[in-house]
């Protein structure tokens, strides 16, 4: 119906849209397409970008017959995972920042990766130990995950044990986990403004068990000025920035350091 009016509108002012539609079209795809912004992007080591190829179309298989290639060739198993697999992940990270690619492309290559890591450790001589844990959960009352769903899965792509406690997850369940788990991070996402105010009850029950920790706070209806007002809150953006900040802490960043790195001034 769209195009329908779009043709009427354009035989009215004698222009043909099907050659403008035709020449955008060629023009846009000239520019860029993912496959060209991902090529500059892949390590050149010749046994490694085949993987990180693989990963990035979230071929399976062919992430699983790379690695075999690698490792026959005398590569460690463990360090393909960080310099291919992660490599490749890495490659999907900066261009769904970019909004060159979508949802589905992530969840696509996230499994590709999860594939080869897997494989990796079936034939690693020693265990591959997770560099910390990341709680991630969706605010009480809330059931929009998109968010979420991309923060869990760029976090496991750069080496963290994540646990995952879905959508609409209460303030004591998340607290309880916290207490258990004792993680490095905790985030926290909300599509709506009336559930993100659970991110307060979460921040003040922490605050009652000294369970000091960053709480990173992000989605639709969050916003800096919120996120800012919570002892341990760190406003979250965009989801790649989920990896760097769990890699500030394990550098030693504080809340108000991380403020200072990832908060817009």
């Amino acid at each position: 119906m769209a195009l329908k009016k779009i043709k009427e509108r354009s035989m009215a002012l004698d222009i043909d849209p099907d050659d403008i539609l035709v020449r955008y079209n060629v023009r846009l795809e000239k520019e860029i397409t993912p496959e060209e912004a991902a090529e500059e992007l892949y390590p050149d080591d010749p046994l490694l970008k085949p993987i990180a190829q693989a990963v990035f179309v979230g071929d399976e298989e062919g992430v699983v017959a790379g690695l075999e290639k690698a490792i026959s060739e005398g590569r460690e198993p463990l360090k393909l995972i960080d310099e291919a697999l992660i490599g490749g992940m890495n490659v999907v990270s900066k261009l769904y920042d970019e909004a060159v690619i979508y949802l589905p492309d992530v969840m696509l290559s996230s499994d590709a990766m999860q594939k080869g890591i897997e494989y990796c450790k079936s034939k690693a001589t020693s265990d591959m130990k997770p560099k910390g844990t990341v709680i991630c959960h969706v605010a009480e009352g809330d059931v929009h995950d998109i968010g979420k769903t991309i923060v869990v899965a760029l976090l496991r792509a750069n080496g963290y044990n994540v646990v995952d406690l879905g959508r609409d997850c209460p303030v004591e369940e998340v607290v309880e986990h916290v207490e258990k788990e004792r993680p490095l991070m905790l985030t926290g996402t909300a599509l709506m403004t009336t559930t993100m105010y659970a991110f307060k009850h979460i921040n003040d029950k922490l605050k009652e068990k000294n369970l000091a920790l960053p709480f990173v706070c992000g989605g639709g209806a969050v916003n800096q000025d919120f996120v800012s007002k919570l002892e341990f809150g760190v406003y979250g953006e965009e989801a790649p920035q989920a990896p760097r900040m769990a890699a500030s802490i394990l550098s030693g960043a504080t809340v108000e350091k991380l403020r200072e790195e990832f908060h817009k001034h």
